[in-house]
C-alpha cells in the first residue's frame, strides 16, 4: 500500500455561508463540533464522537471576539488552520467552516442571546458577558450548520449546561452530546491555553485536577460540608502558589448550591497560575446512605 493511501483526506474548507450550505445538502445527519481553532487530543476526541453516528461531520474554527473581554486574550489566541485541518483529517471531520469575522458579523451584532442567571454565575461572575458572547455565536453557528446533533466537551461544564438550557428554551432541533474531559498523563485538562505555561507552571499545573479529586474523595460519603470542603482546597491551592477564582460544590444540572440530600454533584473550578487561567471541574456521585441511616 503507497503512503499516498494511507494519508487521510484533509476536510473541504468553506469560509462562507453560501458555500457550507451548498456543501451539506443531501449528506444526511450531520454532526457538529464548533471550536476556536489552536486545536488539541480534546478536540479531536469529540470530532470522533460525531465521527461515529453522523454521515457528515462539520466543525468550526472561528475565534469569537464576543466572548472576550477587553483585557483578555483575543488578539493572542493562537490561529492554527492548517495545522488544525491535517489533525482533523485524522479524525474523519469532511468540511470545516472556517468564516472570517466580516463574513460572521457583517455588522455589528447588536441581537444577542442572553443566557438568563446560569450565564452569569461562577465563570460568568469573573468573566462578564462570555456566555452571552458564546450563546450568540452557537446560536448563530447552529442556524447556518443545521446539524442534527453538535458536541461539546464536559471540560467546559458551565458553558454545556449553558449550551443545553439555550437549545431548551429556544426549542432548537439540536440534540446535544457531552463528550468527556481529554486529560494528559499527570490529569491536567487538556486545553488551548496550557499552552501559555511555563516549564514549572506545567510541572504544578495538575495540582488543580488532584485538589478536586480530593474534595470528591470526602463528598461521596456524604461525611463532611461542601462549604468547609471548597474553603479547605482554596488553601491547598494559595499554599502553592495559586491565586483561585473559585472551588464550589453545586448540583450537575443547574449548577445551583446543593440541599442535602443531593447526590448528582460537580465539582467547579477555576483559578490563575502566573498569568493562565485554568479551569477544570470534576462530577461526583455522593453516597447518602450512612448520613440517611
Amino acid at each position: 500500500m503507497t503512503q499516498t493511501a494511507l494519508t487521510p483526506k484533509m476536510p473541504t474548507l468553506c469560509p462562507t455561508q453560501s458555500e457550507l450550505r451548498h456543501a451539506l445538502r443531501g449528506r444526511g445527519t450531520i454532526g457538529f463540533v464548533p471550536t476556536m481553532g489552536n486545536l488539541h487530543d480534546g478536540h479531536i476526541q469529540l470530532m470522533r464522537t460525531a465521527r461515529q453516528r453522523a454521515d457528515c461531520v462539520v466543525a468550526s474554527v472561528f475565534v469569537n471576539r464576543l466572548q472576550f473581554a477587553p483585557h483578555e486574550d483575543f488578539d493572542r489566541y493562537p490561529r492554527t488552520l492548517a495545522r488544525d485541518c491535517e489533525l482533523m483529517a485524522t479524525a474523519g471531520v469532511d468540511f470545516v467552516f472556517c468564516p472570517t469575522e466580516t463574513e460572521l458579523y457583517p455588522e455589528p451584532q447588536t441581537c444577542v442571546v442572553d443566557p438568563g442567571p446560569l450565564g452569569s454565575l461562577h465563570e460568568g461572575e469573573f468573566r462578564v458577558g462570555f456566555f452571552r458572547g458564546v450563546a450568540t455565536v452557537v446560536s448563530k453557528l447552529f442556524h447556518i450548520v443545521g446539524p442534527d446533533f453538535a458536541v461539546f466537551g464536559k471540560k467546559d461544564y458551565q458553558q454545556l449546561q449553558v449550551i443545553r438550557h439555550m437549545v431548551r428554551q429556544l426549542a432548537l432541533p439540536v440534540e446535544i452530546v457531552a463528550g468527556e474531559t481529554a486529560r494528559a498523563e499527570d490529569g491536567l485538562a487538556l486545553s488551548s491555553r496550557n499552552g501559555y505555561l511555563s516549564t514549572s507552571e506545567r510541572a504544578e499545573a495538575p495540582r488543580l485536577y488532584q485538589t478536586l479529586q480530593s474534595l470528591a474523595a470526602q463528598l461521596r460519603t456524604g461525611s463532611r460540608d461542601p462549604g468547609t470542603l471548597e474553603q479547605e482546597s482554596l488553601a491547598t491551592l494559595i499554599a502553592h502558589g495559586w491565586r483561585p477564582d473559585y472551588v464550589r460544590v453545586r448540583r450537575q444540572h443547574d449548577l445551583q448550591p446543593p440541599s442535602e440530600t443531593c447526590q448528582d454533584l460537580v465539582i467547579l473550578a477555576a483559578a490563575h497560575l502566573g498569568s493562565t487561567r485554568l479551569i477544570d471541574n470534576l462530577e461526583v456521585r455522593r453516597d447518602l446512605r450512612e448520613r440517611l441511616a
